[in-house]
């Protein structure tokens, strides 16, 4: 399961908006009181709950060493559905918001290591900046291929300047697309490979790293990663019964329809927020049964041990699934 926080949200103060690059805005977020916040890992976000009743997440950019106050970068897109426009155009500092987590499904293990290859494209820098700071204190050997369409648009150049030739800078408009070979090298046992960005960028990564050793590489997705199931193993057509395993009630989810969809139908309530399968707040527990995975959060090995899910998007192979509800 993922590594989560305390699930009741936060009120949390506006303290600061600070522009990184062009389209891109940091807000900074403190207790009112000025108390210390919860301690958290490298790779780990919030949820936000803005103003006009969106949640969205966003990875924390900062300092976990900094208790006093929290650090989300958010990208102005320009297909927003309303998140990132909302934060642009809406927040202010002092206004107060409610935030959930911190939650963490992309996690930094212990740095032992002895290589790291960061890779990022555009925001997907921000749960990196943590990452980096830690495997930088520990002395680690470590370097970023770092990717955007352009340098004014990228975000903490000046703050990751100070690596010097650890930090490679590519700008699309100047370099043409990512050198990933180059900068990952051969396969090797004793590399771990972390990386964020849009699709067509981690779909590169997973191809170069296809052969390297399994538990190799660790991406994050802002997007759900499509979905492509054989015609006949697709049960998306098929209905089918959840036992609940705590009270004995059966649920049955319909063609077409999520298991979270169908516990909605019956007033059964699960936390969740993303419905995409990519934030991991509605992971839950497989009692029996086999799962069909349709989420973009759970590891290869994770996927065949099929003890986890997330029941926003997944559904049952079979006829019956009991899920720890």
């Amino acid at each position: 399961m993922r590594a989560t926080g305390g699930e009741q949200p936060s009120r949390l103060r506006v303290s600061a908006l600070v522009w990184e690059a062009e389209g891109v805005l940091s807000v900074h977020l403190a207790r009112p009181d000025g108390a210390h916040l919860p301690a958290w890992t490298p790779g780990a976000h919030l949820d936000l709950h803005l103003p006009g009743g969106l949640v969205r997440q966003y990875s924390l950019s900062g300092s976990p060493a900094d208790r006093t106050t929290w650090r989300i970068t958010v990208l102005r897109e320009p297909a927003s559905r309303g998140g990132s426009r909302e934060v642009h155009e809406v927040l202010r500092p002092g206004d107060v918001v409610d935030v959930s987590g911190p939650r963490n499904n992309f996690a930094l293990p212990q740095v032992t290591t002895a290589r790291y290859r960061f890779i990022a494209g555009g925001i997907g820098i921000t749960p990196l900046l943590p990452m980096i700071e830690r495997v930088a204190s520990a002395g680690a050997d470590w370097t970023l291929l770092y990717g955007g369409r352009s340098r004014s648009s990228m975000a903490f150049l000046a703050e990751l300047s100070r690596h010097g030739e650890r930090v490679v800078v590519r700008p699309q408009d100047e370099y043409g697309l990512l050198d990933l070979v180059d900068h990952l090298g051969p396969p090797t046992p004793d590399t771990s490979v972390f990386c964020c960005g849009p699709e067509p960028l981690l779909a590169a990564v997973e191809q170069v790293c296809g052969s390297w050793p399994p538990g190799t590489l660790h991406v994050e997705r802002f997007a759900p990663k499509l979905y492509a199931a054989a015609p006949e193993t697709d049960t998306h057509a098929e209905a089918f019964e959840v036992v609940l395993h705590r009270t004995g009630r059966t649920v049955t989810v319909p063609a077409g329809r999520s298991i979270l969809d169908a516990l909605e139908d019956h007033r059964i309530d699960v936390p969740n927020s993303c419905r995409e399968g990519i934030c991991g707040t509605c992971e839950t527990k497989v009692i029996d049964g086999v799962p069909e995975h349709r989420d973009s959060l759970l590891s290869p090995e994770e996927r065949a041990a099929n003890d986890t899910m997330m029941i926003c998007v997944g559904r049952s192979r079979g006829p019956r699934l009991t899920l720890d509800l």
